[in-house]
């Protein structure tokens, strides 16, 4: 009787079983055919030889030059009807020590989610990009070639995409016949004023065989908690303006301006560049305790840039460029400095990199003293002249 009671009630228990575990494998293997995500990402590492810092020459070894290194994870899920959930977050790091970058933000690049359509646009909220990073970043040379060392001075105008917007809704159009807009918004998220340490930007791009242009605009309120003090480890009360003596005497401003406009041409194997950007720190003084030098007003910068690469081959890219800085208001200074490249491609993930810095400064800068040369990213010279080196690799994964 036993073996009867098995033999009759096995193949039902038996057939039970199967189909539970069909129906609980159904959902996600349904999910995971609709859904996507995909690990990425960038290292970069070099030595640079330095001429001149702080009066002495420095040989170092750093990371994030023509790439910024990144990891991150990016995901899309189809919700059907040509719609879809997406989300990217994205790690800076150095390699060089191992730790983060970004003030030691976990996902310091970016984070967002949002929802994206083929033909209504995209719609992400989260730490993000301006129009400046957006439209007119791809056209220097700093993110193409020459390093980040090769940014506009002080990255004053974030087009080497330096500064992220925190707490903002971004809205991207789809692309029509070649053209594309943006327009950002982040909240400063202090109670009872709306507009305080908010950050706007909108941005344009056209696309059109070898033709490529980008126009931007950035409105940022009180920039040194906003803008320059957008991470966890930034001041809430002095100056995250230091890095740069192009702009760290100007901490005090109400507000920043940027408006930016570029453009490329590709003729065969040269592709010739051109950008021009105004920036400006206004309603200097309006933050009393971060104004030693007693500034009113305003200090704006005119910055030129143009740039050429030359592929030799395939495998071999040239570059050259040359910018040119002159802060007005407050203050006269002019920065000039030129730039040459090579880059080497070993395949379509790693490449080799040399390249070649030097700039020059005069009048007085925004400390109130004699401008020294301060290439973007290094500590400032103690002459108006530094000379910079760097060789390195770059790997994409």
């Amino acid at each position: 009787m036993p073996r009867r009671t098995a033999s009759r009630f096995k193949p039902r228990h038996a057939a039970f079983a199967m189909t539970a575990v069909a129906t609980v494998c159904a959902l996600p293997c349904a999910a995971q055919a609709q859904t996507s995500v995909t690990l990425y990402g960038t290292i970069d590492t070099a030595l640079v030889y330095a001429n001149n810092v702080g009066g002495k020459h420095q040989v170092e070894m750093n990371s994030s030059n023509v790439l910024g290194n990144r990891w991150g994870l990016r995901g899309s899920e189809d919700l059907g009807g040509g719609l879809r959930a997406i989300f990217d977050l994205e790690n800076g790091y150095s390699s060089s020590s191992g730790g983060f970058q970004q003030g030691g933000d976990e996902f310091g690049r970016q984070a967002y989610v949002g929802l994206a359509s083929a033909q209504a646009g995209t719609l992400t909220m989260g730490r993000q990009y301006d129009g400046a990073v957006d439209f007119i970043g791809p056209l220097i040379a700093g993110t193409q070639w020459a390093t980040y060392l090769g940014g506009h001075p002080g990255d004053l105008d974030n087009t080497n995409n330096d500064y992220r917007s925190n707490n903002s809704v971004k809205y991207t159009s789809p692309t029509w016949s070649g053209f594309r807009v943006s327009g950002l918004y982040s909240f400063g998220g202090v109670a009872g004023e709306f507009s305080r340490n908010s950050i706007w930007s909108l941005g344009a791009g056209y696309v059109r065989g070898p033709f490529t242009l980008g126009a931007a605009f950035v409105h940022v309120k009180d920039p040194n908690f906003s803008y320059f003090g957008n991470n966890a480890t930034s001041s809430t009360t002095g100056s995250n303006m230091a890095a740069s003596r192009v702009y760290s005497g100007y901490a005090s401003a109400g507000d920043e301006q940027i408006a930016a406009v570029g453009g490329s041409w590709q003729i065969g194997a040269w592709t010739l560049g051109a950008v021009y950007t105004n920036t400006q720190f206004r309603d200097l003084g309006a933050h009393a305790s971060l104004n030693p030098v007693g500034y009113e007003g305003a200090a704006k910068f005119h910055n030129a840039e143009l740039n050429a690469r030359y592929y030799v081959t395939p495998s071999v890219l040239l570059g050259a460029a040359w910018d040119y800085t002159h802060g007005y208001g407050v203050n006269s200074v002019t920065y000039q400095q030129g730039d040459l490249g090579a880059t080497w491609f070993l395949s379509k993930r790693s490449s080799l990199y040399l390249v070649g810095l030097y700039q020059h400064a005069s009048g007085t800068d925004s400390t109130g003293h004699a401008a020294v040369a301060n290439i973007n990213g290094l500590s400032a010279s103690s002459t108006a002249n530094q000379v910079a080196v760097l060789a390195g690799i770059t790997h994409r994964f």
